[in-house]
């Protein structure tokens, strides 16, 4: 890797450490969301503190971040001499940072919104398939984690047909996909015993009244 290509990178990963569910509680005078429900630092846990607002622009934050350090790699990336590997790399790089921020003691959240905003660099159809796939469990089974788990296994399913199997994006999904369900353990725990909370559910009602 040149130095130019190591440099994208880098900034890549402190991109992907801002945590925007931490900056924007912040910002809005709100509890850190990494004391209360799953102490995640995601939209999701964020809706708990019952401002949508708030969940919004953290989601928004995470999945812009997400596509613009593929983007600006990719326009800024012929100028320097730079290929698709190193745009791949700086799609890695960002979701690696949000899930292990260094601004945050390397403890970010699980990486969906970012994912998503990965994808969208790569390819927008392959995005919104897992959009379209994530709004379809989530509306059917109302768990939001299980939609991001099911989304994220097909993620390269979609990837084979879209951008082909000899497309450096598709090895790049794999590994999304990979990341995605590691940073779901917990979640995965709380499914098969069936302790999994459901979009909506009482146990957010009692955080927000919390």
């Amino acid at each position: 890797m040149t130095t130019t290509a190591f440099a994208f990178v880098a900034l890549a990963y402190l991109l992907g450490s801002l945590s925007f569910a931490v900056i924007v509680s912040r910002l809005m005078g709100m509890a850190d969301p990494r004391t209360y429900g799953s102490k995640n630092p995601g939209a999701t846990n964020v809706l708990r503190s019952g401002r949508k607002l708030a969940a919004i622009l953290t989601l928004l934050g995470d999945g812009l971040k997400g596509w613009v350090a593929v983007a600006l790699a990719a326009w800024l990336g012929p100028r320097y001499g730079l290929d698709t590997q190193t745009v791949v790399a700086c799609g890695l790089a960002v979701l690696i940072g949000h899930m292990w921020p260094v601004f945050f003691g390397f403890k970010g959240g699980k990486g969906v919104a970012t994912a998503v905003g990965v994808l969208f660099g790569f390819n927008v159809w392959l995005a919104l398939a897992a959009i379209a796939t994530w709004l379809f469990i989530a509306l059917v089974l109302k768990i939001s984690s299980l939609a991001a788990l099911i989304a994220s296994v097909l993620v390269p399913v979609y990837a084979y047909f879209i951008v082909g199997p000899q497309s450096s994006y598709f090895g790049a999904c794999i590994i999304i996909a990979i990341l995605v369900v590691h940073r779901h353990k917990s979640n995965l725990i709380n499914l098969l015993t069936g302790q999994e909370d459901r979009i909506g559910s009482k146990a957010d009602a009692a955080v927000r009244e919390d």
